[in-house]
């Protein structure tokens, strides 16, 4: 028996977020789209069993921890790595690939090859990239914190691309207390 989903939409910095989750766990999260609608319409489309609800205990605190973020109030990645993932779904690539992307910390980024490297396997830079761009959690998986070969933002599937990659960058960068000057190869 499938367990029941839920999902609710909430306000952040950025604008409106989502969050689906089940008892064991956040199955998805979803980065602002261009307004609220659009953001409810996208997590539906994602999870069509899911049903609007109150957040309980296990969204509210992956909610507090994205709306922290996002404000720049957290330059603690630990709250959002204590957030329970239900990643029964995903194959065990994707898994191992988000696992490395959790850890990295606020204000810090990794290249999709640097990815591949600590898992093992030098040439899978671009399938660490294409397991990035369907990230489910993000920015619980901070999938923005992964950069090209060449450092740069490149490819980001949220609404605003590669700009509101580097806005969600520069959030972090002031939060862990980078100068302008250290966050200048960002831009």
């Amino acid at each position: 028996m499938a367990l029941q989903l839920y999902f609710h939409c909430y306000l952040t910095a950025l604008g409106p977020c989502g969050i689906v989750w089940n008892e064991r766990g956040i199955l998805g999260s979803q980065l602002p789209e261009a307004n609220a609608a659009l953001t409810r319409d996208r997590i539906r489309a994602r999870f069509p069993s899911a049903l609007e609800a109150p957040p309980g205990p296990l969204a509210l605190h992956a909610i507090q921890g994205v709306q922290r973020l996002l404000a720049g109030h957290s330059c603690d990645a630990a709250e959002l790595l204590a957030v329970p993932l239900d990643e029964a779904g995903l194959p065990d690539f994707k898994r191992q690939v988000y696992a490395i992307t959790r850890r990295i910390p606020v204000g810090q980024t990794l290249r999709y090859g640097d990815i591949a490297l600590q898992l093992g396997l030098p040439g899978a830079a671009r399938a660490v990239g294409q397991a990035q761009a369907c990230n489910p959690f993000a920015p619980i998986v901070p999938c923005h914190r992964v950069m090209g070969s060449s450092g740069k933002a490149v490819g980001f599937s949220a609404h605003g691309g590669a700009d509101t990659k580097l806005r969600l960058l520069a959030i972090e960068a002031r939060a862990s207390g980078q100068s302008a000057a250290e966050q200048g190869d960002l831009f």
